[in-house]
């Protein structure tokens, strides 16, 4: 083999390493897409920055290990090293992060249960002490003005007869 043909296996080695490594960077986003509930419009940047991402590696790629030519065998070692990557680890991979993130989300969800517990405790006590009297006295403060302003109708309304 000539040093040429060995330069050649050696890029398609490489773009089918950059075929896998596209591939696990766009189940990176699918496993977030699984794990969080986002909208369409977060989807559609999580697309895009994917798309800019592979852009960059592609491009990289292409003018540091080829000299920026554009060769079919490229595009065949890309495709060849996503559906390694699909075929094999994948699924193995999205299920386990998943899992994974899913189990952090209840811990942290218990931490700030945890963390803010006794806040609302201290909200619950203060409203007691504080908004129960207030509330008593403008109830009551309420009550007086409409009796009081029953008496003085009435009388009035004897008095201008």
């Amino acid at each position: 083999m000539d040093n040429f043909a060995i330069s050649q296996a050696h890029v398609f080695l490489i773009f089918i390493l950059n075929g896998i490594v596209i591939a696990f960077i766009f189940d990176i986003f699918r496993i977030f897409r699984k794990s969080f509930q986002t909208p369409d419009w977060i989807t559609y940047i999580e697309d895009i920055i994917f798309w800019f991402i592979t852009c960059i590696i592609l491009a990289y790629s292409i003018y540091t290990y080829n000299n920026g030519q554009i060769r079919l065998f490229m595009f065949i070692g890309l495709i060849i090293g996503a559906i390694l990557y699909i075929l094999t680890v994948s699924k193995h991979i999205i299920k386990l992060s998943v899992k994974i993130i899913q189990f952090l989300k209840k811990i942290i969800v218990k931490i700030i249960y945890y963390i803010t517990y006794p806040a609302k405790i201290i909200l619950k006590i203060i409203r007691k002490l504080l908004l129960k009297p207030i509330c008593f006295i403008f109830i009551n403060f309420r009550r007086n003005i409409y009796k009081f302003l029953q008496k003085n109708l009435k009388k009035s309304l004897k008095t201008s007869k």
